[in-house]
């Protein structure tokens, strides 16, 4: 249907090569982008509104085709085909309530559709309105390109009618203007005023995707790890002497959650390579209660995990300690896992 619009353009007011070369690609890419929507969807065709829409992508594609032609457009027929497509916007929504086939890809058709075409009508109009009113075809694939290095721009707003009626007039004014029926000052405010809306509109959206933006996510939990003294030789220090080094061990009542043995799960702490079932206690403890106590209190060691950090941390809980006299052989396993 595409090449017979272009065919019939090229045989009255004529479209040129890079009219067709832009018709014919921009026909392409229309099927690929339906037939991935249709697949995501799960649906084997479109509906009765679906085909609506895609009569008006295929009249954007013949605008389009005029636009890019490479001469003056013709305004008898740009005009038309443009106000058509803008007039079937009102149709194929009211067929798909009708019918009962609202669905999100319908939806998203119509949108793009609408995008687009008020993308080359700016085109069209840059020449003698000026290069900002750019602006209005590019604002929609701006707030699209936002959402990849900013998450929560992809938020669902809610339906908005005001949104829908600045959208439509944003095509009704490019038209009139593209008609060239009005003063040139004329014109200018008018594309100026429906860029103001579009602007409120936009920021509206925005303001609403940040205010309700998910919360921050937690901090990656980090393993928390037990020292337990290893059964050592009588010349060995004992248990005592590892409390004696202010080590604060985590509750007993926590079981271990199994995740490897102690030689494969000190290298995924950062503690480096040790000996299967064993290793020393290093020069440097770090140990955090349940309320990150200080370095050293009175009274027995509080509870909580034992957090393992290099020489010279100086973040919540970490104290370097002077290394004790003797190698402590302990067994550090995966008890917990913490906020980080």
């Amino acid at each position: 249907m595409q090449f017979v619009l272009l065919a019939g353009l090229a045989g009255t007011v004529g479209v040129g090569v890079a009219g067709w070369l832009a018709g014919l690609a921009y026909a392409g890419v229309l099927c690929g982008l339906l037939r991935r929507g249709l697949r995501a969807a799960g649906a084997e065709r479109l509906g009765p509104a679906d085909r609506v829409t895609l009569a008006r992508a295929l009249l954007v594609g013949g605008v389009l085709a005029l636009v890019v032609g490479g001469g003056p457009a013709p305004v008898a027929v740009l005009v038309p085909l443009a106000a058509v497509a803008l007039a079937l916007d009102a149709v194929d929504g009211r067929v798909a309530r009708r019918t009962g086939t609202v669905s999100a890809l319908g939806a998203r058709f119509d949108m793009e559709v609408d995008s687009f075409l008020l993308l080359v009508l700016s085109v069209h109009l840059a020449p003698s309105v000026g290069g900002w009113v750019l602006v209005i075809g590019g604002m929609r694939y701006a707030f699209v390109a936002a959402a990849w290095p900013l998450p929560w721009m992809r938020g669902t707003l809610p339906p908005r009618y005001w949104r829908k009626v600045v959208a439509a007039a944003q095509g009704v004014v490019l038209a009139a203007a593209a008609s060239g029926l009005l003063p040139p000052v004329a014109t200018a405010a008018l594309v100026a005023g429906a860029l103001a809306l579009l602007v409120e509109s936009f920021g509206r959206d925005v303001a609403w995707l940040w205010r309700h933006r998910p919360a921050a996510p937690a901090t990656r939990p980090a393993p928390a790890v037990e020292v337990v003294p290893v059964v050592a030789p009588a010349s060995a220090p004992t248990a005592s002497t590892v409390r004696a080094l202010d080590v604060r061990p985590v509750a007993t009542g926590l079981a271990a959650l199994g995740v490897g043995s102690p030689a494969t799960a000190l290298p995924a702490l950062g503690v480096g390579p040790v000996r299967p079932a064993t290793c020393t206690v290093p020069s440097w403890i770090a140990g955090t209660g349940p309320a990150d106590l200080p370095a050293r209190v009175a009274g027995p060691p509080a509870a909580g995990p034992v957090r393992l950090a290099p020489v010279g941390a100086h973040g919540p809980g970490a104290r370097p300690v002077d290394p004790p006299a003797r190698p402590v052989p302990v067994a550090v396993r995966i008890v917990a896992h913490q906020p980080a």
